[in-house]
């Protein structure tokens, strides 16, 4: 028997405009017109489906609109998607579980749609996808590749990726690609020299097989497994703190004040001042903390910290692996406002 993908003209494109809009927004450093670059995917998107004999009947864009520092709702009702406004909450991204209820909804109510599309790149929608496939419908994920999980891509197929590179113009990419590589550079570049590349860099794991509190002093961990699709860590950074700036914004300082949370559990664990916490697992309880940011964000967020001086990350020689740790700026002015009777002693 025919599957109703293979025998249905009809697509559904479900858009995760915050993974979109965020990914462009930190990773080519706050570009002029972000979404202009969101809405030309969507558009391109909409006629690669068409050129393949698919009738995107069906389209929603979901976001907590009003946090977002532009008003794309009416260019995107001219362009036939209809916008579902969700607000954002503290302990889970209200836009991935508004596109999933709708999803299903979609597949059930609509047995003539027989292709869905996901733009989008959590791991959470991989339940979805497969009920999807199970339900013997065509699927489809399209996003950028460093924001996209390893563990999804493998579980979709790489012939069923779009990435999102290729849904924009390539003059587009290229004014992208300019202004990420001129944000980056700073003015201190000719003393201290960056050839070990962008501090997140794809494709390579985090540390395995340590326990959340671990730190330097605690049982060592056999270190990191081989590199997988979809994980990152942060490489060799500078040896130094950067100048210290102060932080503002509200996802930067939460992530400095649970990270001050577990420097003071292993401090008392450990019943002695401690420096520094261990990289690999910090990240993993970041995730429980901020979950209702990807993981390209939370990783962003620590390139915040560590560019306002707060903290800097270091490599230390470990068996059978390299480790990364933290190292806390207790000078940082926010680290004083925070908890300005913790630092240890020289």
């Amino acid at each position: 028997m025919a599957s109703k993908s293979a025998a249905s003209p009809y697509a559904a494109i479900f858009i995760d405009f915050e993974n979109i809009y965020y990914f462009l927004k930190n990773h080519f450093q706050d570009p002029p017109e972000l979404n202009d670059y969101v809405l030309d995917i969507v558009r391109t998107l909409r006629e690669q489906l068409h050129a393949k004999g698919l009738d995107s009947l069906i389209s929603y864009a979901y976001a907590d609109f009003e946090r977002l520092a532009t008003a794309p709702q009416g260019a995107l009702y001219l362009m036939g998607v209809s916008t579902r406004n969700v607000l954002g909450t503290d302990h889970k991204n209200a836009a991935d579980m508004q596109l999933c209820i709708d999803a299903l909804e979609v597949m059930y109510t609509r047995p003539d749609i027989g292709t869905f599309v996901l733009v989008a790149g959590d791991r959470d929608y991989i339940p979805l996808l497969q009920h999807l496939r199970r339900q013997a419908r065509q699927v489809l994920v399209a996003g950028f590749r460093e924001s996209v999980s390893g563990d999804l891509l493998q579980n979709i197929g790489a012939e069923n990726f779009l990435d999102a590179r290729d849904l924009l113009a390539p003059e587009s990419v290229a004014q992208l690609e300019k202004r990420r590589a001129d944000r980056q550079r700073k003015p201190d570049d000719s003393r201290r020299p960056r050839e070990q590349g962008p501090a997140l860099a794809p494709d390579a794991d985090r540390t395995k097989g340590a326990t959340p509190e671990a730190g330097p002093g605690a049982p060592r961990p056999a270190g990191p497994a081989s590199a997988r699709p979809g994980t990152t860590r942060l490489l060799d950074e500078v040896p130094e703190f950067a100048p210290s700036q102060l932080l503002s914004i509200d996802s930067e300082l939460r992530t400095l004040a649970f990270m001050l949370k577990e420097f003071q559990k292993l401090a008392a664990k450990q019943q002695r001042p401690v420096r520094e916490l261990w990289l690999g697992p910090f990240m993993r309880l970041l995730a429980d903390e901020l979950p209702e940011l990807p993981d390209y964000e939370r990783r962003d967020l620590l390139n915040k910290l560590r560019e306002a001086g707060a903290i800097r990350i270091e490599k230390r020689e470990g068996e059978p692996h390299p480790f990364s740790v933290i190292v806390l700026n207790y000078s940082h002015p926010n680290v004083q406002q925070l908890q300005p009777s913790e630092a240890p002693g020289n």
